[in-house]
Protein backbone atom coordinates (compact mmCIF):
# COMPACT_ATOMS: atom_id res chain seq x y z
CA UNK A 1 0.00 0.00 0.00
CA UNK A 2 1.44 3.32 -1.17
CA UNK A 3 0.21 6.68 0.05
CA UNK A 4 1.49 10.20 -1.24
CA UNK A 5 0.66 13.28 0.73
CA UNK A 6 0.27 15.93 -1.87
CA UNK A 7 0.73 19.72 -2.13
CA UNK A 8 3.61 19.70 0.83
CA UNK A 9 4.49 23.28 -0.65
CA UNK A 10 5.50 24.30 2.76
CA UNK A 11 7.36 20.88 4.19
CA UNK A 12 5.10 20.81 6.85
CA UNK A 13 3.53 17.53 6.28
CA UNK A 14 5.47 15.68 8.49
CA UNK A 15 6.01 17.52 11.48
CA UNK A 16 2.25 18.30 11.40
CA UNK A 17 0.63 14.68 12.78
CA UNK A 18 1.80 11.36 14.22
CA UNK A 19 2.28 9.36 11.13
CA UNK A 20 3.79 6.48 12.62
CA UNK A 21 0.75 4.33 12.93
CA UNK A 22 -0.15 4.50 9.26
CA UNK A 23 3.67 4.18 8.31
CA UNK A 24 3.35 0.47 9.78
CA UNK A 25 1.03 -0.52 7.24
CA UNK A 26 1.80 1.55 4.07
CA UNK A 27 4.70 3.68 2.51
CA UNK A 28 4.14 7.18 3.11
CA UNK A 29 5.82 9.68 0.54
CA UNK A 30 5.68 13.43 0.93
CA UNK A 31 4.96 15.47 -2.39
CA UNK A 32 6.43 18.99 -2.18
CA UNK A 33 6.84 19.67 -5.74
CA UNK A 34 3.50 21.95 -7.29
CA UNK A 35 2.10 19.67 -10.37
CA UNK A 36 1.52 22.41 -12.95
CA UNK A 37 -0.96 20.11 -15.25
CA UNK A 38 -2.41 16.76 -15.72
CA UNK A 39 0.40 15.03 -17.20
CA UNK A 40 2.33 16.14 -14.57
CA UNK A 41 0.41 15.07 -11.73
CA UNK A 42 -0.41 11.40 -13.86
CA UNK A 43 3.35 10.83 -13.64
CA UNK A 44 3.88 11.66 -10.19
CA UNK A 45 0.31 10.23 -8.51
CA UNK A 46 0.79 6.86 -10.78
CA UNK A 47 1.37 3.66 -8.53
CA UNK A 48 -0.09 5.40 -5.31
CA UNK A 49 -3.30 3.64 -3.46
CA UNK A 50 -4.22 6.88 -1.44
CA UNK A 51 -3.82 10.34 -2.06
CA UNK A 52 -3.96 12.88 0.42
CA UNK A 53 -4.23 16.31 -1.49
CA UNK A 54 -4.23 19.93 0.39
CA UNK A 55 -7.92 21.10 -0.32
CA UNK A 56 -7.83 22.35 -3.96
CA UNK A 57 -4.07 22.92 -4.91
CA UNK A 58 -3.80 20.09 -7.42
CA UNK A 59 -6.99 19.92 -9.46
CA UNK A 60 -8.32 16.00 -9.84
CA UNK A 61 -10.53 16.22 -12.59
CA UNK A 62 -12.37 12.73 -14.10
CA UNK A 63 -9.60 13.26 -16.66
CA UNK A 64 -6.93 12.40 -14.01
CA UNK A 65 -8.47 10.16 -11.67
CA UNK A 66 -9.35 7.78 -14.91
CA UNK A 67 -5.38 7.98 -15.80
CA UNK A 68 -5.02 6.77 -11.78
CA UNK A 69 -5.74 2.83 -11.79
CA UNK A 70 -4.46 1.50 -8.98
CA UNK A 71 -6.31 4.62 -6.70
CA UNK A 72 -8.85 3.42 -4.45
CA UNK A 73 -8.63 6.03 -2.13
CA UNK A 74 -8.17 10.16 -1.79
CA UNK A 75 -8.34 11.21 2.19
CA UNK A 76 -9.16 15.16 1.54
CA UNK A 77 -8.29 17.49 3.74
CA UNK A 78 -10.39 19.95 4.26
CA UNK A 79 -14.52 19.71 3.89
CA UNK A 80 -14.09 20.33 0.36
CA UNK A 81 -12.56 20.56 -3.03
CA UNK A 82 -14.13 22.27 -5.99
CA UNK A 83 -11.39 20.65 -8.12
CA UNK A 84 -12.08 17.03 -7.40
CA UNK A 85 -14.73 15.48 -9.20
CA UNK A 86 -16.71 13.37 -6.84
CA UNK A 87 -18.95 11.50 -9.22
CA UNK A 88 -15.53 10.13 -11.30
CA UNK A 89 -14.68 8.82 -8.33
CA UNK A 90 -17.73 7.13 -7.81
CA UNK A 91 -17.45 5.99 -11.26
CA UNK A 92 -13.85 4.46 -11.06
CA UNK A 93 -14.61 3.18 -7.31
CA UNK A 94 -12.92 5.60 -5.34
CA UNK A 95 -13.84 6.55 -1.83
CA UNK A 96 -13.50 10.10 -0.68
CA UNK A 97 -13.15 11.15 3.22
CA UNK A 98 -12.83 14.45 4.72
CA UNK A 99 -11.58 16.12 7.47
CA UNK A 100 -12.83 19.01 9.30
CA UNK A 101 -11.75 22.04 9.49
CA UNK A 102 -12.97 24.34 12.29
CA UNK A 103 -9.71 26.30 13.11
CA UNK A 104 -8.93 27.30 9.16
CA UNK A 105 -11.60 30.15 9.31
CA UNK A 106 -10.08 31.56 12.27
CA UNK A 107 -6.39 31.27 10.79
CA UNK A 108 -7.69 33.32 7.46
CA UNK A 109 -9.97 35.42 9.85
CA UNK A 110 -5.96 36.31 11.57
CA UNK A 111 -4.14 36.72 8.08
CA UNK A 112 -6.67 39.32 7.21
CA UNK A 113 -6.27 41.44 10.15
CA UNK A 114 -2.22 41.30 9.69
CA UNK A 115 -2.55 42.70 6.48
CA UNK A 116 -4.75 45.00 7.17
CA UNK A 117 -2.58 46.55 9.64
CA UNK A 118 0.30 45.78 7.49
CA UNK A 119 -1.09 47.53 4.52
CA UNK A 120 -2.63 50.71 6.44
CA UNK A 121 1.21 50.81 8.17
CA UNK A 122 3.38 50.00 5.30
CA UNK A 123 5.19 47.33 7.99
CA UNK A 124 6.92 45.39 5.32
CA UNK A 125 8.30 48.63 4.25
CA UNK A 126 9.47 49.39 7.39
CA UNK A 127 11.04 46.33 7.50
CA UNK A 128 12.60 46.21 4.62
CA UNK A 129 14.12 49.82 5.28
CA UNK A 130 15.51 48.21 8.12
CA UNK A 131 17.25 45.23 6.68
CA UNK A 132 18.51 47.70 4.43
CA UNK A 133 20.65 49.94 6.50
CA UNK A 134 17.88 52.73 6.72
CA UNK A 135 15.15 53.83 9.49
CA UNK A 136 12.42 55.83 8.41
CA UNK A 137 13.62 57.26 4.64
CA UNK A 138 11.53 55.54 2.20
CA UNK A 139 8.86 54.79 4.43
CA UNK A 140 5.55 55.89 4.10
CA UNK A 141 2.98 56.88 7.00
CA UNK A 142 -0.48 55.47 7.20
CA UNK A 143 -3.93 56.09 8.75
CA UNK A 144 -5.58 55.27 12.28
CA UNK A 145 -8.10 52.60 11.25
CA UNK A 146 -10.25 53.90 14.46
CA UNK A 147 -13.65 55.91 13.40
CA UNK A 148 -12.81 54.89 9.88
CA UNK A 149 -14.87 52.22 7.84
CA UNK A 150 -14.67 48.93 7.18
CA UNK A 151 -16.44 47.06 4.42
CA UNK A 152 -17.09 43.15 4.14
CA UNK A 153 -18.33 41.63 1.41
CA UNK A 154 -19.15 37.96 2.61
CA UNK A 155 -20.62 38.11 5.88
CA UNK A 156 -20.09 34.07 6.74
CA UNK A 157 -18.08 32.80 9.38
CA UNK A 158 -14.75 34.06 8.28
CA UNK A 159 -16.57 37.77 7.40
CA UNK A 160 -18.17 37.77 10.64
CA UNK A 161 -14.99 37.22 12.52
CA UNK A 162 -13.22 40.37 10.53
CA UNK A 163 -15.98 42.25 11.78
CA UNK A 164 -15.47 42.09 15.26
CA UNK A 165 -11.79 43.09 14.86
CA UNK A 166 -12.90 45.84 12.94
CA UNK A 167 -15.17 46.94 15.89
CA UNK A 168 -12.39 46.34 18.10
CA UNK A 169 -10.64 48.41 16.23
CA UNK A 170 -13.52 51.33 16.39
CA UNK A 171 -14.12 50.94 13.09
CA UNK A 172 -17.38 51.30 11.46
CA UNK A 173 -18.26 47.84 9.26
CA UNK A 174 -20.85 48.17 6.05
CA UNK A 175 -21.16 44.63 4.74
CA UNK A 176 -22.79 43.31 1.92
CA UNK A 177 -23.78 40.57 -0.38
CA UNK A 178 -26.31 39.36 -2.98
CA UNK A 179 -28.47 37.61 -0.42
CA UNK A 180 -27.41 39.65 2.67
CA UNK A 181 -30.14 40.84 4.65
CA UNK A 182 -30.29 43.59 7.10
CA UNK A 183 -31.24 41.47 10.10
CA UNK A 184 -28.27 38.85 9.01
CA UNK A 185 -25.67 42.10 8.91
CA UNK A 186 -27.16 43.25 12.30
CA UNK A 187 -26.38 39.58 13.60
CA UNK A 188 -23.02 39.20 12.20
CA UNK A 189 -21.98 43.14 13.65
CA UNK A 190 -22.26 45.19 10.29
CA UNK A 191 -24.84 47.27 8.78
CA UNK A 192 -25.82 46.35 5.26
CA UNK A 193 -25.37 49.00 2.47
CA UNK A 194 -25.50 48.18 -1.34
CA UNK A 195 -22.42 47.33 -3.23
CA UNK A 196 -22.29 51.00 -4.86
CA UNK A 197 -22.65 52.27 -1.01
CA UNK A 198 -20.17 50.05 0.50
CA UNK A 199 -17.22 51.01 -2.39
CA UNK A 200 -17.71 54.32 -1.90
CA UNK A 201 -17.87 54.66 1.48
CA UNK A 202 -15.22 51.90 2.88
CA UNK A 203 -11.36 53.05 4.06
CA UNK A 204 -10.90 48.68 4.05
CA UNK A 205 -12.79 45.96 1.75
CA UNK A 206 -12.36 42.96 2.51
CA UNK A 207 -13.30 39.99 0.89
CA UNK A 208 -14.96 36.80 2.17
CA UNK A 209 -17.27 35.23 -0.46
CA UNK A 210 -17.15 32.13 -2.06
CA UNK A 211 -15.95 31.99 -6.02
CA UNK A 212 -18.83 31.06 -8.14
CA UNK A 213 -19.90 31.91 -11.33
CA UNK A 214 -21.94 34.52 -9.92
CA UNK A 215 -18.76 36.32 -8.10
CA UNK A 216 -16.07 35.72 -10.46
CA UNK A 217 -14.70 39.19 -11.64
CA UNK A 218 -17.10 40.92 -8.97
CA UNK A 219 -14.54 44.18 -8.11
CA UNK A 220 -13.44 44.58 -11.77
CA UNK A 221 -12.08 48.55 -12.98
CA UNK A 222 -15.63 50.22 -12.40
CA UNK A 223 -15.77 48.92 -9.08
CA UNK A 224 -12.24 49.68 -7.85
CA UNK A 225 -12.47 52.87 -9.67
CA UNK A 226 -15.42 53.49 -7.13
CA UNK A 227 -13.41 53.14 -4.35
CA UNK A 228 -11.90 55.72 -2.46
CA UNK A 229 -8.55 57.46 -3.12
CA UNK A 230 -6.26 55.77 -1.00
CA UNK A 231 -8.20 52.87 0.08
CA UNK A 232 -7.27 49.34 1.02
CA UNK A 233 -8.76 46.29 -0.69
CA UNK A 234 -7.61 42.92 1.31
CA UNK A 235 -8.60 39.56 -0.60
CA UNK A 236 -8.16 36.24 1.54
CA UNK A 237 -10.85 34.43 -0.06
CA UNK A 238 -10.42 33.44 -4.13
CA UNK A 239 -8.40 35.65 -6.45
CA UNK A 240 -10.60 35.46 -9.65
CA UNK A 241 -13.19 37.49 -7.18
CA UNK A 242 -11.11 40.47 -8.38
CA UNK A 243 -10.13 41.34 -12.08
CA UNK A 244 -6.39 41.16 -11.85
CA UNK A 245 -5.70 43.17 -14.62
CA UNK A 246 -7.56 45.98 -13.63
CA UNK A 247 -6.48 45.42 -9.70
CA UNK A 248 -2.86 45.81 -11.93
CA UNK A 249 -3.80 49.39 -13.14
CA UNK A 250 -5.25 51.04 -9.93
CA UNK A 251 -2.10 49.71 -8.24
CA UNK A 252 0.32 51.42 -10.34
CA UNK A 253 -1.79 54.19 -10.90
CA UNK A 254 -1.87 54.77 -6.79
CA UNK A 255 -5.68 54.55 -6.58
CA UNK A 256 -6.07 51.82 -3.98
CA UNK A 257 -3.67 49.87 -2.20
CA UNK A 258 -4.12 46.01 -1.51
CA UNK A 259 -3.37 43.29 0.64
CA UNK A 260 -3.51 39.70 -1.45
CA UNK A 261 -3.07 36.55 0.12
CA UNK A 262 -4.61 34.50 -2.96
CA UNK A 263 -4.31 35.08 -6.77
CA UNK A 264 -5.99 33.69 -10.06
CA UNK A 265 -2.93 31.22 -10.12
CA UNK A 266 -1.40 29.96 -8.20
CA UNK A 267 1.82 29.58 -7.08
CA UNK A 268 2.27 32.53 -8.60
CA UNK A 269 4.40 32.41 -11.74
CA UNK A 270 7.57 34.10 -11.42
CA UNK A 271 7.36 36.23 -13.69
CA UNK A 272 3.56 37.80 -12.79
CA UNK A 273 3.29 41.34 -12.46
CA UNK A 274 1.89 41.31 -9.65
CA UNK A 275 5.43 40.62 -7.79
CA UNK A 276 6.51 43.84 -8.65
CA UNK A 277 3.60 45.75 -8.19
CA UNK A 278 3.60 49.19 -6.14
CA UNK A 279 1.25 49.76 -2.98
CA UNK A 280 0.48 46.36 -2.28
CA UNK A 281 1.09 43.55 0.60
CA UNK A 282 1.76 40.38 -0.59
CA UNK A 283 1.44 36.35 1.20
CA UNK A 284 1.63 33.01 -0.35
CA UNK A 285 -2.13 32.13 0.56
CA UNK A 286 -0.83 31.67 4.57
CA UNK A 287 -5.06 32.12 5.07
CA UNK A 288 -6.34 28.60 6.35
CA UNK A 289 -2.03 27.40 6.85
CA UNK A 290 -1.86 27.67 11.00
CA UNK A 291 0.00 24.85 12.62
CA UNK A 292 -3.66 24.14 14.10
CA UNK A 293 -5.43 23.52 11.09
CA UNK A 294 -2.84 21.12 9.83
CA UNK A 295 -2.95 19.22 12.65
CA UNK A 296 -6.50 18.60 12.06
CA UNK A 297 -5.98 18.34 8.78
CA UNK A 298 -3.06 15.54 8.75
CA UNK A 299 -4.36 13.68 12.15
CA UNK A 300 -7.96 13.50 10.69
CA UNK A 301 -6.27 12.30 7.35
CA UNK A 302 -4.13 9.40 9.56
CA UNK A 303 -7.51 8.17 10.66
CA UNK A 304 -9.35 8.53 7.67
CA UNK A 305 -6.71 6.43 5.92
CA UNK A 306 -6.36 3.78 8.56
CA UNK A 307 -9.95 3.04 9.31
CA UNK A 308 -10.25 3.00 5.26
CA UNK A 309 -7.52 0.13 5.11
CA UNK A 310 -9.19 -1.54 8.11
CA UNK A 311 -12.67 -1.35 5.58
CA UNK A 312 -14.49 0.52 7.71
CA UNK A 313 -14.24 3.70 6.12
CA UNK A 314 -15.08 7.30 8.28
CA UNK A 315 -16.42 10.96 7.16
CA UNK A 316 -17.14 9.19 3.82
CA UNK A 317 -17.53 11.77 1.09
CA UNK A 318 -21.25 10.89 -0.75
CA UNK A 319 -20.81 11.08 -4.71
CA UNK A 320 -22.33 14.55 -6.07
Amino acid sequence: MRVAVMDDWQGVARTATDWSALERQAEVVFLSDVLPDEDAAAAALDGFDVLIPMRERTPLPGSLIARLPRLRMIALTGTRSPSLDLAACAAHGVVVCNTGGERSSIGTAELTLGLILATARHIPSGDAAIRAGRFQSGVGIGPVLGGRTLGIIGLGRIGSRVAGYGRALGMTVLAWSQNLTAAAAEAGGARLATKAELLAASDVISLHIVLSARSRGLLGAAELAAMKPGAILVNTSRGPLVDETALLGALHAGHIRAGLDVFAQEPLPPAHPLRTAPNCVLTPHLGYGTSDTFAQFYGESVENVLAFLDGTPVRVVPPA
